[in-house]
């Protein structure tokens, strides 16, 4: 049994991974600020004996005696992270320095949770980890994809520096159950409108792609990537290197869903990248991952989540 801090563990990914880590058997404190986290996610962890909830922003330093952290406080979604730009980029920058911090005194190991959008709207494709990105670093983007990048550096820093035993997760488009129904993110917008019998709202003309990983593949990349030898230190991109168009999940969506939602298009907004798919060569080398669930079969589960979401 690890003593495992988990910080934005109320969120969509937090709480999966949670969930995950007390299966397991381990003893996991759960840190969220509640922005975008939710208890509801949570709900049937409280009251478990190796499970602890503190409400606690990162921007301020924690003190807990821990074994390993997974930081993955960060609102990720456009809606959540424009909404407070600078409080986005302070919860990069600063919550990464304070968990940097906790790791160095305690000799914890730290797993960042990155993010593809360091790549930003990329020239090489598929993206490798190798490649630096194209990021416009004053655009309505950047608190949340110059945050991420100042936390990848601040982690390498501190990995020469101090010799703090780091590891970085590049996560790409993930999905599935406990994903807010309003975070503005495609699959969970496509979704919900189709269940409403909405328009479904296409940015742009279609065409541009993205890769859809299953909550559950990405947690068992994170989980995994934590477990490696001390050497391994990322960056590593996780996600599915299975590319669609936004065209093409919205028609799939409107057939799964049985829905009489009309497609209708709008303007791409700013800086919002044409292509987006991972080169996951070194995951699949240094963690034996690669994920599991085809699209149809993530989104069903998906689906049915949010039925009941909506129906409540």
């Amino acid at each position: 049994m690890k003593k495992i801090l988990v910080t934005g563990g109320a969120g969509f990914l937090g709480a999966n991974l949670c969930k995950k880590l007390v299966q397991q058997g381990h003893d996991v404190l759960c840190v969220d600020n509640f922005f975008t986290g939710s208890k509801e996610n949570i709900a049937e962890l409280i009251g478990q004996k190796y499970f602890d909830l503190m409400r606690h922003d990162v921007t301020f330093p924690l003190y807990v005696e821990v074994d390993e952290i997974y930081n993955l406080a960060c609102p990720a979604s456009p809606v959540h992270y424009q909404y407070d730009p600078v409080q986005t980029t302070k919860t990069s920058v600063h919550g990464a320095i304070n968990m940097l911090g906790l790791a160095k005194r305690v000799h914890a190991k730290i797993l960042q949770a990155s993010t593809s959008e360091v790549y930003g709207d990329p020239e090489v494709h598929p993206q490798s980890e190798t490649y630096w990105g194209r990021v416009n670093p004053i655009g309505i983007r950047s608190c949340y994809d110059e945050g991420k990048r100042c936390a990848e550096t601040l982690f390498f820093d501190y990995w020469r520096q101090h010799k703090t035993k780091i590891k970085v997760a590049r996560i790409f488009n993930t999905y599935g159950p406990l994903m807010h129904p309003n975070d503005g993110r495609v699959v969970s917008n496509f979704i919900v409108q189709a269940i409403q019998g909405n328009p479904i709202t296409i940015y742009g003309d279609g065409t541009q792609t993205r890769s859809f990983c299953y909550v559950s593949d990405l947690i068992d990349g994170l989980i995994a990537l934590m477990n490696t030898p001390e050497e391994v230190t990322g960056p590593i991109n996780l996600g599915n290197p299975v590319e669609f168009t936004m065209l093409e999940l919205a028609e799939l969506v409107i057939r799964m869903t049985g829905s009489v939602s009309q497609i209708i298009f709008q303007k791409l907004p700013e800086d919002d990248p044409k292509q987006r798919k991972p080169n996951i060569d070194l995951a699949s080398k240094h963690l034996n991952w690669q994920p599991k669930i085809h699209l149809e079969e993530g989104l069903q589960e998906t689906i049915n989540y949010f039925r009941k979401v909506l129906l409540k």
